[in-house]
C-alpha cells in the first residue's frame, strides 16, 4: 500500500484544500500506486505533466483556480471515495520544433495548443503544410493555432474552432483573425503527419511561437507533431470525466 504524492500551487485555496486533504488521506490505504494529486489550475496542472513526461505516474487534479477544465472539483466529503473510484484518460502532446531567424532550433511539448502570432503591429504571412500537402499558401493573419483534442476548449474553442473529440485522432487548425483569405476557417486534420508553419516575410513580419506558455520568438519555421510515444494519464470523478466535459462544450457551442 502507498500514499498518493501532493503536489500543490501556492495559492491560500491550494493551501487549504492541502491541508485538509492530507488529514483526509492520512487515515486511507491506496492499492494504486504513483498517484499524484495536483491542486492547482490547469496552467498549474499543465507545467507538472511536462514535468514528469517520461513517468508512468497518474494525475489527480484539484482545481483551486478559475475554470479547471482539466481538473476535478473538491469536495471534502467525496474525496476517498471519488480517488479510489476515478476513471482513466490518456492523452498525448503535440511537440513543437522551432527554429528562429538565427537557424537556431527550440523544442517543447505542447498538451493543449501551440499558437503562432504576430510579434509586431504588421499582420503575419504564413504558409501551412500538412505533411507534403499544402494547406493554405499565403494566410495573412493575426496568426493561426494548432490545437489537440484535449485543447480544443481552450484558446482555440475562443478563435471559433471546432471542439474535437478526444478520441478521434484530429488536430483542429484555426486561423486568429484573418484577413486574406478572409472567410478560411481552418481545417480538421488527422494527427499521424507533421504541420509546418512557415514565416512568408520573417524580417518585415516577426512572429512568435508559443507551446501552451512557452514562448519562442523571431520565429521562421514551426513543425508541430503529436508525439504519441508520451502518454499523460489523467483520472476523472466518474460523472465528470474530460470526455464528458467536451461533450458539454460541444452542446453549448451548437446552442449559442
Amino acid at each position: 500500500m502507498s500514499k498518493p504524492q501532493i503536489i500543490f500551487d501556492k495559492n491560500k485555496k491550494s493551501l487549504k484544500i492541502k491541508d485538509s486533504l492530507i488529514k483526509k488521506i492520512n487515515n486511507e490505504q491506496f492499492k494504486q500506486k504513483n498517484l499524484v494529486i495536483v491542486i492547482g489550475g490547469d496552467g498549474f496542472m499543465l507545467e507538472t505533466l511536462k514535468k514528469n513526461k517520461n513517468s508512468k505516474k497518474k494525475f489527480y487534479g484539484i482545481n483551486s483556480g478559475n475554470y479547471g477544465f482539466l481538473m476535478n472539483k473538491y469536495s471534502s466529503k467525496n474525496i476517498i471515495k471519488n480517488l479510489l473510484n476515478a476513471n482513466m484518460i490518456s492523452i498525448s502532446p503535440l511537440e513543437m520544433v522551432v527554429k528562429n531567424k538565427n537557424n537556431q532550433k527550440r523544442k517543447s511539448l505542447a498538451i493543449n495548443e501551440v499558437s503562432v502570432l504576430r510579434q509586431s503591429r504588421q499582420a503575419a504571412t504564413l504558409s501551412i503544410k500538412h505533411g507534403s500537402s499544402q494547406i493554405i499558401k499565403n494566410l495573412v493573419s493575426d496568426g493561426v493555432l494548432v490545437s489537440t483534442p484535449a485543447g480544443s476548449t481552450a484558446y482555440n474553442l475562443s478563435v471559433h474552432g471546432p471542439i474535437l473529440s478526444l478520441n478521434s485522432k484530429k488536430l483542429s487548425i484555426a486561423p486568429i483573425s484573418p484577413f486574406r483569405p478572409r472567410r478560411w476557417k481552418g481545417k480538421i486534420i488527422g494527427d499521424k503527419l507533421k504541420i509546418t508553419i512557415t514565416n512568408l516575410n520573417p524580417i518585415k513580419r516577426p512572429i512568435s511561437a508559443v507551446a501552451d506558455n512557452l514562448e519562442v520568438r523571431n520565429a521562421k519555421t514551426i513543425s508541430i507533431q503529436t508525439k504519441n510515444k508520451i502518454k499523460f494519464n489523467l483520472l476523472y470523478d466518474k460523472n465528470r470525466s474530460l470526455q464528458k466535459k467536451i461533450k458539454i462544450e460541444q452542446i453549448r457551442k451548437e446552442t449559442s
